[in-house]
């Protein structure tokens, strides 16, 4: 935006009436108390409601450890395939033309359109016991479904999109005059990549693995239908909070639900952080 352009923003903003300023503050604050602000408190009152030895006791049980280790070994697997798949696919569609260039950017966004039970069920048609491929795969002993690697593809499917989708406009904003620059003062195209494309685009990566991380730590609807519900095997923090819920242990379900709503907290921050970044590099661009 232009100096000029701020100007006249800045003067539009001064024309309005004070009364209209503040109704919007106050429905914004409204909107963030209601929807933000009192749910996190909710849940946090709720975990500690019983005292400190109750809170920790639900977190120590073995279930909620077997919940928690494989909520980190599923987002240890799917955020660096997405970060190598979100970089890879940005760089390909900002800075080069290619046959299908419209089609693998509708692909990226296909699972924000597609329900994730829905995406899902795909995975239990697929490699299911009466999927295409469920006959050969128990004849080989292998499991998918209702199995740790099912999770994995489920989460890996509803998260690509988040990497990619934060790369492509910052490196389409950049151009590639910089790049160019460096291959005709004789650097390779790997140099090129880690020494003059990466830096300019890492915050908007951080922007993006952190989104990436959230969702695949706080992913349910695909998770719950390939897992099977099978306790202490192939429960993530998320359907242990709703096994925990059904069976009325609410204390011990806000307990393992706050730490799902710390990790958001910190999101929230990290996320400001590299978006405020982000900003700064399209406005110096």
């Amino acid at each position: 935006m232009s100096a000029l352009n701020k100007k006249n923003s800045s003067n539009r903003s001064q024309t309005e009436p004070a009364f209209v300023r503040w109704l919007l503050i106050a429905i914004a604050m409204s909107f963030l108390t209601l929807f933000l602000a009192l749910p996190l408190a909710a849940v946090f009152g709720q975990a500690f409601e019983k005292g400190l030895t109750v809170y920790l006791d639900a977190i120590r049980e073995p279930d909620t450890l077997s919940s928690i280790k494989l909520t980190l070994i599923t987002a240890a697997v799917t955020v660096p395939l997405n970060l190598f798949f979100g970089v890879t696919a940005a760089w390909a569609i900002a800075k080069f033309s290619f046959p299908g260039k419209n089609l693998l950017i509708t692909l990226i966004d296909l699972p924000f359109s597609v329900s994730p039970v829905i995406s899902g069920f795909i995975y239990v048609l697929i490699f299911g016991l009466q999927g295409w491929l469920g006959p050969w795969l128990q004849e080989h002993d292998i499991k998918i479904v209702f199995a740790v690697p099912g999770i994995i593809l489920a989460t890996l499917f509803v998260t690509f999109p988040f990497v990619a989708r934060e790369l492509i406009p910052l490196m389409e904003a950049q151009g590639k005059e910089e790049e160019e620059a460096a291959l005709v003062l004789g650097a390779t195209g790997l140099q090129t990549f880690f020494l003059v494309t990466l830096p300019n685009v890492k915050w908007g990566i951080i922007y993006g693995v952190i989104l990436c991380n959230a969702r695949a730590m706080g992913e349910f609807g695909a998770v719950s239908v390939v897992s099977g519900h099978i306790r202490g095997m192939t429960n993530t923090v998320p359907l242990h909070v709703e096994i925990l819920y059904n069976e009325y242990n609410y204390s011990a379900a806000f307990a393992v639900a706050s730490l799902l709503a710390f990790l958001a907290l910190i999101t929230l921050a990290v996320k400001s952080v590299a978006e405020w970044k982000v900003r700064q590099q399209f406005e110096n661009n």
